[in-house]
């Protein structure tokens, strides 16, 4: 590490205090927008002075916000993790938010996250920019007005990026992933060049002739390997007290970073430049969430019987989907929507559900209550 990260680390830990609780970080969360805040201010004023600026469009303050709250939600989350880093974390003790000792995030999950947190940020202050430009048509910004704008834009997405960083749950990174997904594809959708790549499919929106290619197979990219980590943490906390239970879940979390690995690979492989290999991975993707959603009452034989129903009801529906596509009643790109939606919710509340199982049941006045397959 070097000596710069190092008197980041001990300043932030100064701040911090030896206490962790949720005032403390939300009290240096503060002190990290209000110091985005000031650099926000000091870089834009110099930059709009003598200028008469637009809301949105090259060189005005929604593309400054943009791109200095990608910069600015990156910095923020690395610092983040940083004031929640132990000098000498205890092997015994689970960190990240897993629900057992021993694991905790990669040095590749945290880039990927970070990324996901910079690629919200940018693209979001591009979409409020454009809305307060058909909001106020024609109306001009001033220097001063427009570099407290975007250093209050700094200050909000330091302030985010930090608290978010510092509590890395896996609900918080399911919800990172559903943001991130669906701020990706319609800034795809938006920055398409061919205005009806509807009529294909949805992969059109990465074919190399569209201008939208780059920003939507990243987003596939970085979600692949957002996927991944989900998968450690949705079955890390799943019971295993007997060997089958064991394999089962070691098949569920295969599977679940086999989904992962596909939906990168639909970015890696756009369909107009390796078509037998692109719908092979996505159909593949399809192919294993239905093999963990139908078996999953097999791998993990606790799991509660209403999410088997919901799982086994959304393998219907996207087969359902399927049939309609088959007969010509609906297109490629409205059965891929859809069956994207009903599959990545499936993770959220399997995530949620998974954790449910992890964590012992407790009675209203805080004791825990036996398990009854035990008894």
């Amino acid at each position: 590490m070097s000596r710069l990260a190092q008197r980041i680390l001990r300043v932030l830990r100064q701040v911090r205090g030896p206490a962790t609780s949720d005032a403390v970080f939300e009290a240096t969360a503060l002190i990290v927008g209000a110091a985005f805040l000031v650099v926000g201010f000091a870089v834009a004023l110099p930059a709009f002075w003598g200028r008469e600026l637009s809301i949105s469009g090259s060189g005005s303050i929604g593309m400054f916000a943009a791109y200095g709250g990608a910069l600015t939600a990156a910095l923020a989350f690395g610092l983040g993790r940083l004031a929640v880093r132990a000098p000498a974390p205890d092997p015994a003790v689970a960190r990240d938010g897993f629900a057992v000792p021993g694991d905790r995030l990669r040095w590749y999950d945290l880039a990927a996250i970070a990324f996901a947190h910079a690629a919200i940020a940018s693209l979001g202050w591009l979409g409020i920019a454009e809305l307060l430009e058909r909001s106020f048509v024609d109306a001009p910004v001033f220097p001063f007005p427009g570099a407290i704008l975007v250093a209050v834009a700094f200050a909000l997405t330091g302030y985010v990026a930090f608290l978010s960083a510092v509590a890395l749950t896996p609900m918080v990174l399911s919800l990172v992933l559903a943001v991130f997904l669906v701020v990706g594809a319609f800034a795809a959708m938006l920055a398409s060049s061919d205005v009806h790549w509807w009529r294909d499919n949805l992969s059109a929106l990465g074919m190399s002739s569209n201008s939208a290619s780059v920003a939507f197979n990243v987003t596939l990219v970085i979600a692949g390997i957002m996927v991944t980590t989900i998968s450690r943490y949705a079955t890390a906390g799943l019971p295993v007290d007997e060997p089958v239970d064991r394999r089962g879940r070691t098949i569920v979390r295969g599977g679940l970073i086999l989904m992962g690995i596909f939906l990168a690979c639909v970015g890696i492989f756009p369909v107009d430049e390796f078509f037998l290999l692109h719908n092979t991975v996505a159909t593949g993707m399809a192919v294993v969430f239905a093999v963990v959603v139908i078996g999953l009452p097999w791998f993990v034989r606790s799991i509660p019987r209403v999410f088997v129903g919901l799982g086994w009801a959304y393998v219907l529906v996207i087969v359902l989907l399927g049939a309609f596509f088959a007969v010509g009643y609906y297109n490629l790109t409205a059965v891929e929507l859809i069956a994207a939606v009903l599959i990545f919710s499936w993770i959220i509340v399997f995530l949620r559900t998974a954790g449910a199982m992890g964590t012992p049941a407790t009675h209203a006045d805080g004791l825990a209550v036996p398990d009854v397959r035990t008894i």
